[in-house]
């Protein structure tokens, strides 16, 4: 029995066994959870670009990226057949609103409710990137209003129950303070807490790095690349990427217009061109020859920035895209959203049955030992035992116990223990650090060649405690790799 029908199973129990109580609609709907989408949330620090992200990522405008009322208030997106928006108010039932969407974000009415009266926002949309992923953009850490802040500690982090989030990209414009308290707190040295897996850092705004220059994705990557080696931040998030926001939303959002009114920059000659892009306050007042009004200027200016005006316009002067497919698809690249989202599809997606099972039997351990029951204690004893016997769980306590550095080695020893366990990804690829394309037999063979190396290091009197319990752990990941290849061929 796989790990999620095996919390399902014991979901289904909790549910006869609190019939009757305020708890057993709640743990249903926990068990009718595994079968929905992977529910991922978008946290950071005021302005650090949250709904902009949210929005590349959805692939459409629908947050909005003002300081309005909605920004305060945690809001979900899911897919759904219809477009509606239901808010629900911290006293009495949840109720429609009304909303609006004239060429970008959608304008919800909330109906004579304030920010600090909503709960939660939910907000449903027919949109292909949502069928896989909920997304939840909450309000920023750090805010000057106290109360906004509280709002997305109280979702992310409660105080007496399970996350309602499965995982989280947390956003990062410098190291902070709070970005530190935050992401400890979100965390636990328990599997049934979010680990380091659950978590990827986002260095955003990154084309702001290098004050919008050509080169400002590579600094951004560099820097990205010490923080993701840096030892307080590896304890708290799986990954760091850089993302310039602005320009990621723009890319899925392009329309044939701007590509157009770009094309007029593109068509000057480079000299004039890079005087006519050396300030934002230039491209918006400078050669009114060029054709475009100071309206359609600042438009442009605000969908994609200074930097994404002169990363777009050399692209489409050197040819290396000349349609708005052709564009998105290079801009997507460009602005560090295509690996971000490879980087959610590897540890997130493909963990996803590990990352539900886990809220769901939080939120189950958590209900019996708040509420015990008449055979509670049975459900706390199988909630323990698949906690303890599901090797998805063990793999998350050995990456966990890497990052906060209780398991230590030579670094060779680590990264492969890293990449076996699945720090990197589930697939075989990336546990066996092959490329994509490797075939079967190239596959088999490393995994083999690991059994071996990874069961000598086990039984090695000189290794360490800690190393040899993990690397029973990486055995049975690398017995597991062969059985599942051996079913594959």
């Amino acid at each position: 029995m796989s790990l999620i029908d095996r919390t399902r199973a014991v979901l289904g129990q909790a549910v006869t066994v609190y019939q009757g109580t305020e708890h057993a609609g709640r743990l249903a709907a926990v068990r009718e959870r595994l079968d929905a989408p992977l529910r991922v949330a978008i946290a950071g620090r005021v302005k650090a670009g949250k709904s902009t992200l949210l929005n590349a990522l959805a692939g459409e405008r629908l947050a909005p990226t003002d300081a309005g009322e909605c920004t305060r208030i945690v809001t979900w997106y899911q897919d759904g057949h219809t477009y509606q928006v239901q808010a629900t108010p911290k006293r009495g039932a949840p109720r429609q609103l009304r909303f609006t969407r004239e060429d970008g974000a959608i304008d919800i009415d909330l109906g004579g409710l304030t920010a600090a009266e909503v709960a939660q926002l939910v907000v449903t949309w027919p949109a292909q990137a949502l069928r896989t992923v909920t997304l939840i953009d909450t309000p920023g850490i750090g805010s000057l209003t106290e109360q906004n802040a509280e709002r997305t500690w109280g979702l992310l982090v409660p105080d007496d129950e399970e996350t309602p989030a499965d995982a989280v990209v947390y956003l990062l414009r410098h190291l902070h303070a709070n970005d530190i308290e935050f992401l400890r707190a979100f965390h636990d040295t328990e599997v049934s807490r979010p680990s380091p897996v659950n978590a990827i850092g986002v260095l955003s705004r990154a084309d702001e790095i290098g004050v919008g220059r050509l080169d400002s994705m590579a600094s951004a990557r560099r820097i990205a690349a010490r923080l993701g080696t840096d030892p307080n931040v590896r304890r708290l998030v799986q990954s760091v990427v850089p993302v310039a926001g602005l320009l990621a939303e723009t890319a899925v959002t392009l329309t044939e217009i701007e590509v157009a009114q770009l094309r007029r920059v593109a068509d000057l000659p480079v000299r004039q061109a890079e005087e006519l892009l050396l300030s934002a306050d230039r491209f918006a007042n400078a050669m009114p020859e060029l054709g475009l009004t100071n309206l359609e200027r600042e438009a442009l200016l605000a969908r994609f920035g200074l930097f994404g005006v002169r990363l777009t316009s050399t692209l489409l002067r050197r040819e290396v895209a000349t349609t708005a497919t052709d564009l998105s698809r290079e801009l997507a690249e460009r602005s560090g959203l295509t690996q971000l989202r490879e980087i959610i599809g590897s540890l997130f997606l493909e963990r996803r049955d590990v990352l539900k099972s886990r809220s769901a039997l939080l939120a189950l351990a958590e209900t019996t030992r708040s509420s015990p029951r008449p055979g509670g204690e049975a459900l706390a004893a199988s909630v323990e035992e698949i906690m303890a016997s599901a090797h998805p769980f063990n793999e998350l306590r050995v990456l966990s116990s890497l990052r906060a550095g209780w398991i230590t080695g030579k670094p060779d020893v680590v990264t492969d223990l890293e990449h076996l366990i699945g720090g990197s990804g589930s697939s075989a690829g990336d546990r066996l650090q092959l490329p994509p394309d490797a075939s079967g037999a190239e596959l088999s063979a490393a995994a083999g060649q690991a059994l071996t190396r990874w069961q000598r290091r086990a039984e090695n009197p000189m290794t360490t405690y800690e190393m040899a319990v993990a690397a029973r752990v990486a055995v049975r990941s690398c017995e597991g790799l062969l059985a599942g290849l051996g079913q594959s061929r």
